[in-house]
């Protein structure tokens, strides 16, 4: 496949066909990124076509000093986080030692027991994330899943490193309190798999 800079260039002189190769080879991050942010599949879809919609509606005003993928999914994440906020909803909460990471491609040819397990994880995840502020889950998703540095989500949510590593800390904190609490809650049930902390260590 031709380099991004060259299907950018060629996009911007409105070459549908190197556009739809740009989509091609970003839509997994970007529906994945929707979908850790608004927490169901159709909603993520729908986010995923807007963010590209607007990609595409915004070629001209891309900064080539940036990094096209850090552009993208920047406009992913406000378009999400605006969703959120219209929704409402409040949540609250994740520590480094519970957050996952991306399954490797070694795990995803697994046995199926082994896939069941993983998609068990991955729902105590979501319900996870699904408790976090929109401004802790946008921080959380974006360092953790997608390794952003503190710079780089800065740039991409329009403000300092600084508030960037607050939001993080805070976050931090909120998780670790509720992780507490359901720790309590399950010694309290009596002895049982935690399927959630299983799958975020």
């Amino acid at each position: 496949m031709r380099d991004e800079r060259t299907l950018l260039q060629q996009a911007l002189t409105g070459d549908d066909t190197a556009f739809a190769s740009l989509v091609a080879a970003f839509q997994g991050p970007v529906y994945n990124l929707c979908y850790r942010l608004l927490g169901t599949p159709m909603e993520a879809e729908e986010a995923a076509q807007e963010t590209f919609l607007r990609v595409y509606r915004r070629l001209h005003t891309y900064d080539q000093a940036q990094k096209l993928s850090s552009w993208i999914l920047a406009i992913a994440a406000h378009y999400c986080v605006d969703r959120l906020r219209r929704r409402r909803r409040v949540v609250g909460l994740p520590v480094e030692e519970v957050l996952p990471r991306q399954p490797q491609e070694e795990e995803m040819a697994a046995a199926p027991e082994e896939r069941l397990l993983h998609h068990e994880r991955q729902k105590e995840i979501q319900d996870l994330l699904a408790h976090l502020p929109e401004g802790y889950r946008t921080v959380i998703v974006l360092r953790y899943w997608y390794d952003a540095s503190y710079e780089e989500m800065a740039e991409m949510l329009g403000t300092s490193v600084s508030a960037i590593k607050s939001r993080l800390h805070r976050a931090r904190e909120v998780l670790a309190a509720w992780l507490g609490e359901r720790r309590a809650s399950l010694a309290a049930a009596g002895p049982g798999r935690d399927v959630a902390r299983d799958g975020l260590q």
